[in-house]
């Protein structure tokens, strides 16, 4: 059975719940993590996915989220002991 694409949809836990099409971007916080900066600026032209990968970034650190690694299993985040540990365990407002 092929995939809904979620066209629309800005939140990562609904597209990953309902098995919405996505394209894996979650090593962009391995990416971001190990950067170190202090600042990051994301520009992208409109529809390109900036708010979705806020959300996946959200679910990812915060604390409200501990434990649901369902959200990332499989992802390609997920295969890194380190973030596997991270997960869930800032505080995000």
């Amino acid at each position: 059975m092929a995939r809904a694409i979620g066209i629309g949809n800005q939140d990562f836990e609904k597209v990953r719940k309902n098995n919405n099409f996505y394209i894996d971007k979650t090593d962009f916080i391995r990416k971001w993590w190990e950067s170190g900066d202090e600042v990051t600026l994301i520009t992208r032209p409109r529809r390109f996915g900036k708010t979705l990968n806020m959300s996946m970034t959200e679910k990812f650190f915060s604390m409200d989220y501990a434990g649901m690694k369902e959200l990332f299993e499989g992802l390609a985040i997920w295969k890194y002991e380190t973030y596997r540990k991270l997960q869930g365990t800032y505080p995000v407002p």
